[in-house]
């Protein structure tokens, strides 16, 4: 069995900050699940323009408001308290933040834990990683 608490872990290496976002990764590739779970915090105001080729990820918004653009279909969604998305087919997408969104993500295959957005706005597989 796997305990963690966010409030401890959040002060780990296992949360990775950025500019616009930060994310606590409480489980990884190395927890032997098959996916990452993470607790992702988007910062107001931030355009995160993103396209996962190498993962499938399933989001679930906790609290905050914004919004999910499908970059190829053009349709946009509100995202808010109750909200899920998963992207299931490698979708480019635009999420947007209206005020700070605290999301929960699932991450499939999972992440080996240190993982930032690269220049198409994907995650690079463990393989890739350092």
């Amino acid at each position: 069995m796997i305990v963690r608490d966010f409030n401890e872990e959040k002060l780990t290496a296992r949360r990775i900050e950025t500019s616009s976002w930060e994310s606590v990764r409480l489980l990884l590739k190395n927890d032997g699940m098959g996916f990452s779970f993470h607790i992702t915090t988007i910062h107001s105001g931030a355009r995160l323009k993103m396209h996962y080729l190498n993962h499938l990820e399933a989001v679930y918004c906790i609290s905050g408001t914004g919004s999910i653009e499908d970059l190829q279909a053009e349709d946009i969604h509100v995202v808010r308290p109750g909200i899920i998305y998963a992207l299931d087919k490698h979708d480019a997408h635009l999420l947007c933040a209206e005020t700070e969104l605290v999301l929960a993500c699932v991450f499939a295959p999972p992440l080996v834990g240190r993982e930032v957005h690269d220049e198409t706005g994907a995650y690079r597989l463990d393989s890739e990683t350092t």
